[in-house]
């Protein structure tokens, strides 16, 4: 018996050792770690100049309270962000993990707005389905009623705007009039709240665990800049799990040459090595709420040099190894080895990703977009059938978290063309043998 508890009472094995992109049990079973964890183990597992900076930082010291000290640590890896972010974004503020990073930056744009004149301000927008942490600041501004509905009495909901969805409604993301259609939502959202209340729109600029790895419509990214600017809302850039490379550039949003406002990151920061996030801001932003007296918000943990050490050492690796072209060229085979799997199994209805951020979806008709019956769990079921094969992939449901089941395919920045053999290998096997399961209980309705 256990004492401990999370998300469900399922168990798994007792975790024995990591490296690179395996991981192995305390029985010898391995594992291939095609999720990256939770999309979070960018540069694989064990790396050894990450866990040789850990060392040398935890000699020195490992703990020491920002508003205390300095550390060489944590002023580095600021340092070394502004000089990743797009330029005018220089001030860096340090979290734990992305709910935090996403209370963090809300709140600094409602103070930006307060110390604006502009109090007014209050409202975030965002999208359905959307995920952006499960605290309840960020479940407000999370679209996904399986997660939010409980606690919904608890918290101030926030206005949502549809996600770009167009492979479910029938439109052509290829054709700007698409990104278009579904940017101008958020137009008519701000003149439905009152332009004078809305503080900021939150985005995830490639989708994550909620859509899996829904990637947005030509147009749509300039359109939703062109209407921040118009209306003066703060864009923030949800790329907790978009950013560190994932999607083959070191934010997901330079694939489209946006520059958010704010910008919030983890994950793939701290890498699965330590706790780590960050919320990266405009000078303006910072500036205007430091002379009106400073930030009312922080945590224990902010800016902890050891977790700083090991997220300098990680954006080490990323460079030093070229990952983020690895995660472009890696992620273009994986892709298209996806959609070879889709020609072989009809119940795959959609692939979809950029980058090492791939997913593809069940339907139970490819013409009517129709999903597999929700009470088959299919998305778990899957989840199973392939770890039992030592393949490990992370799931969601695509439609508000209640239908539309979806797999995702993350796998670290490392691979190569053998892990991917591998990998589609397992997903082959994994189908084939999921559809033994569901098959009957389809026909059976």
């Amino acid at each position: 018996m256990s004492n401990l508890f999370y998300q469900s009472g399922a168990k798994r094995p007792v975790l024995d050792h990591a490296q690179g992109v395996y991981m192995w049990d305390q029985q010898g079973n391995r594992y291939l770690d095609g999720s990256s964890g939770a999309m979070v183990c960018n540069i694989g597992h064990s790396n050894p100049n990450v866990l040789a900076a850990m060392r040398r930082q935890m000699e020195k010291s490992t703990f020491g309270y920002r508003l205390h000290f300095e550390t060489e640590a944590s002023e580095a890896l600021a340092n070394k962000l502004a000089e990743l972010t797009p330029e005018g974004l220089n001030k860096v503020f340090f979290v734990s993990g992305g709910s935090e990073a996403v209370e963090s930056a809300m709140k600094l744009a409602r103070q930006y707005a307060i110390a604006t004149d502009k109090p007014t301000r209050w409202k975030v927008i965002s999208r359905s389905p959307s995920y952006h942490g499960c605290t309840l600041g960020a479940l407000a501004v999370t679209g996904y009623s399986s997660l939010t509905a409980p606690f919904a009495p608890m918290m101030q909901e926030m206005p949502k705007i549809p996600a770009p969805r167009a492979y479910l409604d029938g439109l052509d993301p290829n054709d700007p009039k698409t990104g278009i259609h579904y940017a101008d939502m958020l137009e008519a959202q701000i003149l439905r709240e009152g332009p004078e209340t809305v503080l900021a729109f939150i985005i995830e600029p490639i989708g994550g665990a909620s859509t899996g790895a829904l990637v947005p419509p030509v147009g749509y990214m300039d359109r939703i800049r062109q209407i921040c600017d118009q209306y003066g809302v703060v864009l923030i850039a949800d790329e907790v799990m978009t950013g560190a490379g994932r999607t083959g550039t070191f934010l997901g949003c330079e694939h489209w040459g946006l520059r958010p406002d704010i910008v919030v990151m983890s994950k793939g920061l701290g890498a699965g090595y330590v706790p780590l996030g960050a919320v990266i801001a405009d000078d303006k932003i910072v500036d205007a709420v430091m002379d009106k007296g400073g930030f009312a918000h922080g945590f224990t943990y902010a800016g902890n040099p050891l977790a700083c050490a090991a997220g300098l050492a990680v954006l080490d690796e990323i460079a030093s190894q070229n990952l983020c072209a690895n995660a472009t060229s890696t992620g273009d085979k994986l892709i298209a080895r996806l959609h070879g799997l889709m020609q072989k199994h009809d119940v795959i209805g959609d692939v979809r990703g950029k980058g090492l951020l791939t997913a593809f979806e069940f339907m139970a008709d490819r013409s009517t977009k129709a999903p597999l019956p929700p009470h088959l769990n299919a998305h778990q079921l899957f989840v199973d059938l392939a770890y039992a094969r030592g393949l490990i992939v992370y799931s969601r449901r695509t439609r508000d978290g209640i239908a539309g089941d979806h797999i995702l395919v993350c796998p670290p920045l490392i691979i190569d063309d053998t892990h991917i053999d591998e990998i589609i290998t397992g997903l082959d096997a994994t189908l084939t043998e999921f559809m033994t399961h569901i098959h009957p209980k389809i026909n059976a309705g």
